[in-house]
């Protein structure tokens, strides 16, 4: 993929080995704008709209492309995120801005899942990523050294190891860093600068990498996980928060469960999920109606387990059901097949989380007409 030239002071060209897998052989997971290629290049040619410097597609495009839309040729661009429009555009326009985005959610929102996406639509590359974790260190954003070269030559831009952030800059590209309040605090203010400034320093040198026209960021967080570093009151100046929220309705969620079950069998060539909606709506009302505390019909005020029971578990649980009925079954996902893995799911705590599950299994999976069958599978694997 050809990148545009660049004016940098300071541009770090990397020296990359790549592992190639064969032609035959598909990738479990491909990267977002391998995936759908053939929707992007349909929306390019179709886009007759402004372009920010170095953007693939216009705004309005990156939007269709990530809540889906029809062509004038024909060509249907499948949604990638089920929500709030407005949300999405909101979105789309910050990363137009000098502005960086931060995508904010509890877990299980699809952040990461419209990060990589965005991405894609707007630079054609969603792997300038760096995974924050607890041990990231301040390298990951900035750059690093290649020791060997350094030992033997000192510094020099040979033996300088750009960060995707700094790749991102020098070539005009979204760069992505997730999971981003799990980050030090010390190494997230590393940001302020590139944010702020538009610039990243390399002191050793006595040079700086700029950022030329195209180049924004995407910042993935949430705040009810362990392990959170709040970000620093000058940190989140620099971005537009966007909150991506659940699900608005049952059905939007079975929707969004589906759809993404869908993918990944295919992927795992598992079953079809239409032979196994109806195990995909009962999962979701388990997963709401402890996610809120009350049951469907407003009847039963419910107590939550310490679980987040997001959209993203739901996804899992019967991702998994599938495997079990594709290998130990006959390929029709039914209630023994997602039951072991939602007791998984909603029972994290042995001790609290157990006593929520059976009172809720009792007073009302029991009750419920026609989940008898659901009622003893869920029996069976929590006794």
């Amino acid at each position: 993929m050809a990148l545009p030239e660049t004016t940098t002071k300071s541009v770090a060209k990397p020296v990359t080995t790549a592992v190639t897998t064969p032609a035959a052989e598909p990738v479990l997971r491909p990267h977002a704008e391998d995936a759908f290629a053939g929707e992007l290049a349909a929306l390019a040619a179709a886009d007759d709209r402004p372009r920010p410097a170095r953007w693939r597609l216009s705004p309005w495009a990156v939007a269709t492309y990530l809540l889906g839309g029809t062509l004038p040729d024909g060509t249907v661009i499948t949604p990638k995120y089920v929500g709030p429009r407005r949300i999405v555009e909101v979105a789309v326009t910050t990363l137009a801005t000098d502005r960086a985005l931060l995508l904010l959610g509890v877990p299980g929102t699809a952040k990461t899942w419209v990060s990589e996406h965005l991405a894609a639509a707007v630079s054609g590359d969603s792997t300038l990523l760096v995974q924050g974790t607890a041990g990231t260190p301040e390298e990951a954003i900035r750059y690093g050294w290649n020791y060997a070269q350094l030992l033997a030559n000192g510094p020099s831009r040979a033996a300088l190891v750009p960060s995707p952030v700094m790749r991102a800059m020098a070539q005009g590209m979204t760069a992505r860093v997730e999971e981003l309040t799990r980050i030090p605090a010390d190494v997230q203010d590393t940001l302020i600068t590139v944010l702020s400034e538009k610039t990243l320093p390399i002191p050793e040198l006595g040079e700086e990498v700029q950022a030329v026209g195209g180049f924004n960021l995407i910042a993935t967080a949430n705040d009810r996980d362990r392990g959170v570093n709040e970000l620093s009151s000058a940190l989140r100046r620099r971005f537009n928060t966007v909150v991506l929220p659940l699900p608005a309705t049952p059905e939007a969620e079975v929707d969004i469960v589906a759809r993404r079950v869908d993918q990944i069998g295919r992927a795992l060539e598992l079953p079809a999920v239409p032979e196994g909606v109806e195990e995909i709506r009962r999962v979701v009302t388990v997963f709401r109606e402890l996610r809120d505390g009350i049951t469907a019909d407003g009847r039963t005020k419910l107590k939550s387990p310490s679980g987040t029971l997001s959209t993203a578990e739901a996804i899992s649980v019967v991702t998994g059901g599938l495997a079990l009925a594709a290998h130990f079954g006959d390929g029709v996902l039914r209630s023994a097949d997602v039951a072991a893995g939602l007791l998984g799911a909603v029972i994290r705590d042995p001790a609290a989380d157990q006593v929520i599950w059976q009172e809720y299994l009792e007073t009302v999976v029991r009750e419920r007409d026609g989940w008898k069958d659901f009622y003893r599978a869920c029996r069976e694997v929590s006794a």
